[in-house]
């Protein structure tokens, strides 16, 4: 084995079983499969089947199925062995594979190391390691949740202030080395926050450049925490983000109608902003009100011409409240108007709200008669179509003239009709040998 392969398999999820199948070929009862293809470089199969000994009490069996893939050096397995030690209380074994892979200079594994040292009792040794590494944003985070178990929050404290300055904030990513001062400022409010210091928490937050990350507003999130509901108000009078937690709060308490309104007061009118209005149309779903629901959305694809995740969301709410013909009427007339012709993209969203309202083979008729319709992409939806109505057989046909693009999913329905040999045929496709280059004399003809 080797950790770059390996590396490569695993993160584009080619030339292997994905985690997905191996868990199918489980359900299916071909545990003997996985236990096979563990020991054959599957690393997906080996990290499942290592799972089952250790639940069944075989540690020492599990480890040695991960022993090749640990061999290599590569940190995937390091981490999921690890996991699995300090899963089954051997924490000294867990701590010592990390070490040594943090000692050998992997970009990842101090991290891991210092967690896991503060996981149990030795979050002092974490923090001295961590405390050099207060300039790495990752780092840096890690320093703040280990430090409380160290009893070092004013240390850490101090060390943030520093990456603090008076005046100046960065503009861009790329303007300052080292940690954001505006990462700086929301971990010393995770400190503050933690020793109940709330309103100087509060203070610091209002003092950054950049108020999400990831679409989270830490100080919505840290006055939700703390039933500040008026100050909650106020701020996402003026942050979208902060709209957002205020409207997951007040479902949470219950308060729905709440909820609503406040999502209705967003900044923006909702038939503009399609983030918000599918975030309302699915807040009234969820609470029994899917007719407003679809008005809403109706609105939307009005304003918008209907994107396709847009119709997407429509049709959804169109067959929850059990009305494929009402969806099917919208998305023909909405059709009608764009002259009639729709890319695949646009019209196989239509496709379930067929085969409700007139069946399956209704719904693949109209689909093959479409100018795409014998396209692979097209072929993946059909074969959706048969497997949801019991009929897998007939979907792997129409994927198997498609193998090399829906590769995934024909595999999947292979397992289900119990074709494994078949399936991994097409997981692990035989890649040819390069020719071994020729010692003798070199000449100018064909072959070179």
């Amino acid at each position: 084995m080797d950790a770059s392969d390996l590396d490569y398999r695993a993160r584009t999820r080619s030339g292997c079983i994905p985690p997905e199948l191996v868990s199918r070929l489980l359900e299916r009862g071909y545990a003997d499969v996985v236990e096979l293809q563990a020991g054959r470089g599957e690393w997906f199969c080996a990290l499942a089947w290592a799972r089952l000994l250790g639940e069944q009490g075989r540690q020492a069996d599990a480890l040695d199925v991960l022993a090749p893939y640990l061999a290599t050096g590569w940190w995937t397995a390091v981490v999921a062995a690890a996991e699995l030690l300090e899963g089954w209380g051997r924490i000294g074994e867990a701590i010592e594979i990390t070490r040594v892979r943090m000692e050998a200079g992997h970009p990842m594994a101090l991290e891991s190391y210092t967690r896991l040292l503060a996981r149990h009792g030795r979050a002092e040794e974490a923090f001295s390691l961590l405390r050099p590494h207060i300039d790495e944003p990752s780092l840096a985070m890690t320093l703040v949740d280990v430090v409380e178990g160290a009893g070092r929050d004013e240390e850490a404290a101090a060390l943030l202030t520093g990456r603090i300055p008076d005046g100046h904030r960065c503009e861009s990513p790329w303007c300052c080395q080292g940690l954001d001062p505006d990462a700086a400022i929301g971990l010393l409010a995770t400190i503050r926050e933690r020793q109940g210091r709330i309103d100087e928490a509060i203070t610091l937050l209002r003092t950054r450049s950049v108020t999400s990350v990831n679409g989270r507003d830490h100080l919505a999130d840290l006055l939700a925490r703390h039933d500040r509901t008026g100050e909650l108000r106020a701020y996402a009078a003026a942050e979208d983000d902060a709209a957002w937690r205020l409207v997951e709060l007040l479902e949470e308490c219950g308060d729905v109608e709440g909820a609503i309104t406040a999502c209705q007061q967003a900044h923006r009118p909702l038939a503009h902003d399609p983030n918000s209005a599918v975030q309302l149309a699915q807040l009234l779903a969820r609470h029994g009100r899917g007719n407003e629901a679809i008005d809403v959305m109706c609105a939307l694809v009005d304003a918008r011409n209907g994107d396709d995740w847009i119709l997407h969301t429509l049709s959804d709410l169109f067959l929850d409240q059990g009305r494929p013909d009402d969806g099917l009427a919208y998305l023909d007339a909405l059709a009608a108007a764009r002259g009639g012709e729709e890319d695949w993209d646009l019209y196989w969203i239509r496709l379930p709200l067929i085969a409700a309202h007139h069946g399956v083979d209704d719904a693949i008729a109209q689909a093959r008669s479409h100018p795409e319709g014998t396209t692979w992409y097209a072929a993946s939806h059909i074969a959706e179509l048969l497997a949801g109505a019991g009929r897998i057989e007939e979907a792997v046909t129409v994927l198997e003239q498609h193998a090399s693009q829906n590769g995934h999913d024909l595999a999947g329905y292979l397992i289900d009709l119990g074709r494994i040999r078949d399936a991994l045929a097409i997981l692990q496709p035989r890649i040819p040998q390069t020719p071994a280059l020729s010692n003798g004399p070199w000449h100018d003809d064909p072959p070179f």
